[in-house]
This record gives structure tokens, sequence and C-alpha cells, in this order.
């Protein structure tokens, strides 16, 4: 996954808003962690993996996919934010292979780097996230069309006034 690229446009992407709803001057973080925490359960309700009293499927999976790249344009800003753009989590397997625990595991994460706001809790935070979209069954080259495809979407829905 070509981080440098998704961090170059998610800066572009966040001065353009920032710009447009004049927040230059505001510390946004924790609305960014807030809407992630938010794009996180949208993700979690899509794939309805927690749903045990229901018999309804999960969306189809490119819905799914859309939703998991909310979050990771949440998780590029938050970088961006504290200046870690170089932060380049290494992809390793996640630990299990349950759904429902790794969506506790990166809300978990969410908490412990808003408290912490430290660069290896940053890069945990993407490592878990991207261990998810793994799970979910998300190749690298899939999120990154999907990131570069609803990067799109977001400056459309800018001039659209959103």
């Amino acid at each position: 996954m070509n981080f440098e690229r998704l961090f170059n446009m998610q800066k572009e992407l966040d001065a353009h808003i920032e710009a447009k709803h004049e927040l230059t001057n505001e510390n946004l973080f924790d609305r960014k962690v807030l809407a992630l925490l938010v794009e996180l359960g949208e993700l979690a309700n899509e794939t309805r993996c927690f749903k045990f009293w229901s018999v309804k499927p999960a969306a189809a999976q490119e819905t799914i996919l859309e939703e998991y790249v909310d979050g990771v344009h949440f998780i590029l800003s938050l970088g961006i934010e504290l200046q870690y753009e170089s932060a380049a989590p290494v992809i390793e397997a996640a630990d299990q292979n349950d759904i429902n625990e790794q969506f506790l595991a990166v809300f978990e994460q969410i908490h412990q780097f808003r408290a912490e706001k430290t660069r290896a809790s940053y890069e945990k935070l993407f490592l878990v996230y991207l261990q998810l979209g793994q799970l979910l069954g998300f190749s690298a080259a899939d999120i990154e069309r999907a990131y570069f495809e609803k990067n799109e979407v977001n400056y459309e829905r800018q001039k659209e006034n959103y």
C-alpha cells in the first residue's frame, strides 16, 4: 500500500475542507476521533457481525469496503493532525480471526490513541484497522482503489455543499 500517496491525498482533501469551511485555525482532533468512532460503528452495522439476533445478511462487500475506507480517511487525517504522515504500519496478520474481537480492538485502540496521542499508539491504531480490513476480506489493492474512489466522491460532495 502506498501510504505516502494516501497521506498526500488526504492532506489535500483536509486542506480543501478546512479552507472551505473556515476551519484552518481550529483544533479538529476530537471531532475527527468522534467521526472515526461513528464510521467504525457504521462499518460494524453494515457487516452485521454482532447482530446475533438477526438473520438478515451483511451488506454487499463493496458497500462494506466503502464504509471501511471512510475509516481510513479519518485515520490518515488524524495522523496528519499530529504530523505522523510518515507512519506506515508494518502490516501483519491479525492475532485472531474473530471479527467482533477485532472491532472491539479497534474501538479500544482509538480511545488509547486519543488519550496518548503518541506515534506508537497511532501506528497501532492503523495496524489494528488494517487487520480488520484483512479479516473483512480486503486486499491492499482493494483498499487503495476504494480510497481513491471515495476521495473523488468527497471532493464532489464538497462542491455540492454536502
